[in-house]
């Protein structure tokens, strides 16, 4: 008996010890191997008849688009063969595909140029899915090819300027001809337009394709921002208009083109010009275009109603807000032509509501203390709505659907954790991609009642390689804030932590208002980064302070004048708390961030002096005097009327208070938050005569990426902190 055990006890021990040691991670697998890819869905595009889907498939040197059953993910047949539809003897390398409303035609895009964040010039060809004859749009690359509604004609911007093709003739039409760079843009947005209201093509068809509405930007006025290329010899030059805090803007009109006369209309947006119009939308009355009329402080929105023959327009909707208003797509024209579905703050959560403007009747869809995170699509058939909501907690969305009338919801999703949700034509399917902190994501195809039909893609590959590496514990918990408020928070410990030990942390968060860090999915930001930093020793910590989103309008709003005070508040509150605990190093503290997250990291080790030993800062506001208008006043107004808020919260004007290590990292043709910045920040520190780190990347923008620049990146900021923290 006694050998026996004594042989099971070796045996035991032999296999623990047969295990393959886990890996440990390195900036190789992040940055250069791709070691932790999350797959997707590529290219998927639910289909009119809501039964079947397309998608991409590429095979070798072959690209196919090819049509899917939904129910069963069946193969039926191919709509694009790149191997077998060739243009002018040259095989289409297609990145992105559109279908006409009848889906007998096709846009595909090649050759994609990034202008800025959301802008991308494409080589476009026409392809006739019946005949399998294939066209090019225009010679030259061009912005936004969009088909009528009868898939008649294309509509595309190019040089500043709106067109359309007709297909049956091959004809091309200018619908303008006065676009001229850094002037006049028709049918596409500023870059301030870009960047904060989040739309780029500035054009739509009616539904009836018979006229066009279009954007005209006079950016005149604007004052113009230059930075420099770095090549051979001399440096080039690039010009754009870019309006910082205070100064002028675009003046924007909307304009409607008749197709069939040839004529164009400017509609009434009122006298004033210093206001915005975040977006355009056609009502269903072809002839009536609903514009977003949105004063230059952000807190009073109208909503237009516009005759396309004639130009005159009537206010059907207003809101006003104490604070701001944010714009989002969430608003969908009923069959009545007479109201409309909508999310608003005015309950002082996000909540969806009915609006009828002949009758002057709202009414109020969802309620409760949570947030709705956005529309997930309307059946304008059954009379429901579908949405996400952050419900029963901020940190997890699930899908409900509700009716028109406000009904008891339904949630569809009812697993905890994060569902992203796409609708499939038709309502009797979605795609949901499904996650949670410690799950990688899984994308399932849903029927209307929440139902798994079958699973698209369940990323096995990547949890099994995972599991190959020696990863710390992460899990949420809440943190308190600077008045007493708990925060959600993540943390990740080192894979051997003992709590019996102290470790050093570093805290990482972005903290702009209406941000969220800390939620129930994954990846986490900079996931195996972090993960990597965990296992050399450091505890990794985020918490999101006030100012963050889908805690209610008071906790997101409460910057509002001052953003970085609240925020930074919290953030040297949390980590002075962390301080106290008995696994933490107090001396050791960090922190680091980009952007938004980048002006905190600064602004921390500034006023924090005393709590932070080390912070980076990437690509940091250091003075929103510095940054564009129509984010920055949104939340501070303008300088002239706020110069406190402005200077006090700024860490150029802090630049005394530096006690720890500091690195500052920039681009130098970050067209967003210009070098400008940390330059600025670099000189106060001298003038203090304080010493810092610097690192700058040529011709890099606001991501500072290309090549194995990330990897450079972060090799750089990982000894920073081995050599600091």
């Amino acid at each position: 008996m006694k050998k026996t055990l004594t042989l099971l006890l070796l045996l035991c021990s032999a296999a623990v010890w047969a295990q393959p040691a886990r890996k440990s991670i390195t900036l190789e697998d992040i940055w250069k191997h791709n070691t932790f890819r999350i797959k997707s869905v590529p290219g998927f595009n639910g289909m009119k008849d809501g039964k079947r889907y397309t998608q991409i498939d590429k095979e070798g040197g072959r690209l196919t688009i090819a049509v899917y059953s939904l129910d069963k993910g069946k193969k039926e047949k191919i709509l694009f063969d790149n191997a077998v539809h060739s243009f002018e003897g040259e095989k289409i390398a297609v990145e992105d595909y559109a279908f006409s409303e009848d889906e007998n035609k096709m846009l595909l895009f090649t050759g994609g140029e990034h202008i800025y964040r959301r802008s991308v010039l494409y080589h476009v060809y026409v392809f006739d899915v019946k005949t399998g004859a294939l066209q090019q749009l225009d010679t030259q690359k061009v912005l936004h090819a969009r088909f009528s509604p009868d898939g008649g004609r294309v509509a595309f911007v190019k040089d500043n300027n709106l067109y359309y093709r007709d297909l049956a003739s091959g004809r091309t039409v200018a619908v303008t001809n006065d676009g001229k760079w850094n002037a006049i843009i028709n049918g596409n947005c500023d870059w301030v337009y870009e960047e904060e209201f989040e739309f780029t093509r500035a054009f739509e068809w009616s539904p009836d394709g018979r006229y066009l509405a279009f954007y005209r930007f006079d950016e005149t006025a604007v004052p113009e921002f230059t930075m420099d290329m770095y090549g051979p010899l001399y440096p080039k030059r690039y010009t754009f208009k870019y309006p910082k805090a205070g100064e002028p803007n675009s003046v924007v009109q909307i304009r409607c083109h008749n197709l069939a006369s040839g004529e164009t209309v400017r509609m009434d947006v009122g006298s004033e010009t210093d206001q915005y119009i975040p977006r355009i939308k056609w009502s269903n009355d072809p002839s009536q275009l609903c514009i977003f009329r949105l004063n230059r402080l952000q807190n009073q929105l109208d909503l237009l109603l516009s005759d396309a023959r004639t130009g005159s327009s009537q206010v059907i909707y207003q809101e006003q807000n104490p604070y701001y208003i944010e714009i989002n797509d969430d608003l969908t024209f009923l069959p009545d032509n007479s109201s409309f579905i909508f999310s608003s703050e005015q309950s002082g959560y996000t909540h969806l509501y009915r609006w009828n403007w002949k009758e002057k009747k709202l009414t109020q869809l969802t309620k409760g203390d949570f947030d709705i995170a956005g529309i997930a699509g309307v059946d304008q058939k059954k009379k429901l709505v579908y949405y996400t909501a952050a419900e029963p907690t901020p940190l997890q969305r699930k899908l409900y659907v509700t009716d028109w009338e406000g009904g008891a919801p339904k949630c569809l999703t009812p697993e905890d954790g994060t569902h992203q949700i796409t609708p499939v034509a038709g309502f009797r399917y979605f795609l949901d991609k499904y996650s949670t902190l410690n799950s990688v994501p899984v994308f399932y195809l849903r029927d209307a009642n929440g139902k798994i039909v079958r699973t698209l893609e369940d990323n096995r590959e990547l949890a099994q390689t995972l599991k190959n590496y020696n990863l710390g514990e992460t899990r949420l918990l809440q943190l308190p804030g600077d008045s007493g408020v708990l925060l959600n928070a993540w943390m990740i410990t080192p894979p051997d932590f003992d709590p019996g030990k102290k470790y050093p942390v570093l805290m990482f968060q972005y903290s702009g208002p209406g941000s969220q860090q800390v939620a129930d999915r994954f990846p986490l930001h900079d996931y195996s980064w972090h993960q990597m930093l965990a296992e050399k020793g450091y505890i990794i910590v985020c918490a999101d302070g006030t100012g963050t989103g889908f805690r209610g309008q008071a906790f997101k709003k409460k910057t509002y004048l001052q953003l970085g005070k609240y925020e930074s508040d919290d953030q040297i509150a949390v980590a002075r708390h962390l301080g106290t605990l008995p696994y933490v190093d107090a001396s050791r503290i960090g922190i680091w961030g980009w952007s938004y997250g980048g002006f905190m990291s600064a602004t921390c080790i500034l006023k924090g002096n005393d709590v932070f030993k080390a912070a980076i800062a990437v690509a940091p506001v250091t003075n929103w005097r510095y940054y564009d208008n129509i984010y920055t006043e949104r939340y501070m107004r303008r300088p002239q009327e706020n110069q406190a808020g402005y200077d006090q919260n700024a860490p150029e004007q802090m630049a005394d208070r530096l006690k720890g290590k500091l690195l500052v990292i920039h681009g130098t043709a970050d067209d967003n938050v210009h070098f400008q910045n940390a330059v600025m920040l670099v000189d106060a520190l001298i003038r203090n005569n304080k010493d810092f780190d610097s690192e700058f990347y040529p011709n890099k923008t606001h991501g500072i990426g290309g090549g194995v620049t990330r990897l450079q990146l972060y090799r750089r900021m990982t000894q920073f902190i081995l050599d600091n923290l």
